[in-house]
């Protein structure tokens, strides 16, 4: 049977406190009447490490959690781009240079890309998708950790069904505690917002 470690629907009128933030947002509320957690992002923020661009950035907004063992992060998506890469989803994190995260980002020829990025060693890589939908960004993401094994799926609700479209290995110990949670960065241009609704966290 799974444990439940979190489960923020966002609806009261303070986080759980359990939650913390890495690099806060210059602008974020709870609202009530939707039950999600609204985020306002700042332009030039991005997780990514060195590949390809040579380019260091770890300024993007985390809200998370410590988890130690295997667990499942979920969360329901609703994305507002400005401009192009604006993103936001679930991230594992480890360290600056070993995590793994999940999101679409936004291009405004389209289509939007359904992707993961996973980081070892301080290098990043970058797999992804087309994400066809209805021309809204909605979506739910999971994260399951199994050891080192990642599990990255995707589906429209979060009653599934589920779809894997990323399994990945980090390089780390099994059972070293990770920080776990939502984040969301706009790499180039102010004037994202990007809400958050059922961040859940099971313990597997």
């Amino acid at each position: 049977m799974h444990q439940t470690l979190l489960h923020e629907t966002f609806g009261g009128t303070a986080l759980n406190p359990a939650l913390r933030w890495l690099n806060p947002p210059p602008g974020w509320r709870l609202d009530p009447a939707t039950s999600r957690l609204v985020v306002h992002t700042a332009a030039e923020t991005d997780f990514w490490q060195r590949t390809h661009y040579g380019f260091r950035g770890d300024n993007g907004h985390f809200l998370y959690t410590k988890v130690a063992g295997d667990a499942a992060i979920t969360a329901k998506i609703h994305s507002y781009p400005a401009h192009q890469y604006d993103q936001a989803g679930l991230m594992l994190r480890f360290s600056s240079e070993c995590w793994l995260k999940a999101s679409v980002e936004f291009e405004p020829e389209g289509p939007s890309q359904l992707g993961a990025v996973v980081t070892n060693y301080g290098y990043s890589d970058w797999s992804l998708q087309d994400f066809v939908s209805d021309g809204s960004l909605v979506y739910c993401l999971r994260i399951r950790r199994d050891g080192e094994d990642c599990f990255v799926e995707y589906a429209a609700d979060l009653e599934g069904p589920w779809r894997l479209f990323r399994l990945a290995r980090l390089s780390v110990e099994p059972g070293t505690p990770a920080l776990a949670g939502f984040y969301a960065c706009s790499p180039k241009g102010p004037g994202y917002r990007a809400e958050a609704e059922h961040l859940r966290i099971e313990l597997l």
